[in-house]
């Protein structure tokens, strides 16, 4: 009698070591983005800065990740993904440190741009090494990845909450030490790059990519977006009358549920609606939301549960966007990923100084609404390009081309 053979369904949680390692690392250094969130009060008074100086932490940080994002996929071809993930790590434990010890304002904005660099390295290197090498598909390693994501975002203004408390100078040394301990679990569980190098990619490739109708209509669109993201993220500390706990709780609590929603949520919806539409109608409901933040200035209770929900509407964005974008072209994963990231992470930039600048000239509630328009804006590429786009709609599980694509970029570990 023949046996009956079982195929087991691939779960989220059957990875292998390698990409737990990967995705530790990830946990950390997302935790970078909102770490300085709760302080940025308390790093004005003690280094007695504006609050457009303070801003410009988010800013330095994001222009300067969003630059190497057009070079990484050229370095980390030619170094391989091991060594550009220990490089970047160890760059983020030097000027994490460097911060910390920082005198004056200028110097903390300058040593967290060094900070971006290293972040550059590592996070563009991370996607791609998690979709290669995760078991169950590129689906699963995007869920994992912006799951990593949720959870840093969510932990690192807790952390810069609790640290703060005590000094500013904390977060920045708590970092220090658990970047550390993530260049260690790298070091330790991926093994060394393959004797092969990978085939190395041009210098032109991320710019060349971007000439692609559907990549550079995700690539505006999360620029939009990203304008909405970092002004509820990085303004809504100076306008919440909280101290750094209460900031850090706030934020976690958006950490939270944007990791709620970007592990379950997300693919729920993309299961049963167009991935397209679930775009629009995220970006849409976050516009909303902005404006109901922007009425809220002066309710503390009110601007708190706006924060919470932007979270949830930030998670299915992030994963759905994503994983769109991974699957909008036939380009490298890489290539595709350094493309957008360096788009979506510019246009972030720009959020913090500007948030700052309109406050103090048109009142508090202004930026939220400036945030929400950028956002309905972002909708509206979607629906105006979604010729470009509406491909993704469709798209099931990779041919045996990608799989082998995916394979070799696991042999990278």
């Amino acid at each position: 009698m023949a046996a009956t053979v079982v195929e087991q369904k691939p779960s989220l949680l059957r990875q292998p070591l390698a990409v737990w390692a990967v995705a530790f690392a990830c946990v950390i250094a997302f935790m970078g983005i909102g770490l300085v969130d709760p302080i940025l009060p308390a790093i004005a008074e003690g280094l007695d800065a504006t609050q457009t100086q303070t801003s410009l932490l988010f800013t330095s940080y994001l222009v300067i990740t969003g630059v190497a994002m057009l070079f990484t996929s050229w370095l980390s071809t030619r170094i391989g993904a091991r060594r550009t993930l220990l490089f970047g790590l160890a760059m983020i434990v030097v000027f994490a440190l460097a911060a910390g010890l920082s005198q004056n304002v200028e110097s903390v904005i300058g040593f967290r741009a060094g900070w971006g660099l290293g972040n550059a390295l590592f996070i563009s290197t991370a996607l791609a090494t998690i979709v290669g090498a995760a078991s169950g598909g590129p689906g699963s390693a995007i869920i994992l990845y912006e799951a990593a994501l949720g959870l840093g975002i969510a932990i690192g203004p807790l952390l810069g909450g609790l640290l703060g408390s005590v000094s500013w100078r904390g977060p920045f040394f708590g970092t220090a030490v658990l970047m550390a301990v993530a260049f260690i679990a790298i070091a330790t569980l991926l093994k060394k790059d393959a004797e092969t190098p990978p085939t190395p990619t041009p210098l032109s490739a991320p710019f060349r990519a971007l000439r692609r109708p559907a990549l550079a209509t995700f690539a505006i669109t999360a620029l939009f977006y990203n304008i909405g993201f970092f002004i509820l993220l990085a303004y809504t500390p100076y306008v919440l009358p909280l101290n750094e706990m209460g900031l850090g709780f706030t934020f976690f609590g958006w950490g939270v549920a944007l990791a709620i929603t970007s592990v379950w949520v997300a693919p729920w919806l993309t299961r049963r609606i167009p991935k397209t539409h679930v775009l629009w109608g995220a970006l849409l409901l976050l516009a909303a939301d902005l404006v109901a933040a922007g009425l809220s200035t002066g309710h503390t209770g009110a601007l708190i549960t706006c924060v919470v929900i932007g979270g949830l509407m930030l998670g299915v964005m992030n994963t759905v966007l994503t994983e769109s974008v991974m699957e909008a072209t036939d380009l490298p994963r890489q290539v595709a990923s350094s493309s957008y990231s360096a788009v979506r992470f510019i246009g972030g930039a720009v959020a913090p100084p500007l948030a700052s600048a309109i406050g103090g000239v048109m009142g508090a509630s202004v930026p939220f609404y400036v945030a929400a328009g950028s956002v309905v804006v972002a909708a509206l590429i979607v629906l105006l390009f979604r010729r470009y786009i509406r491909h993704v709609d469709h798209h099931e599980a990779p041919d045996r081309v990608a799989e082998a694509e995916a394979i070799t970029q696991g042999e990278d570990l």
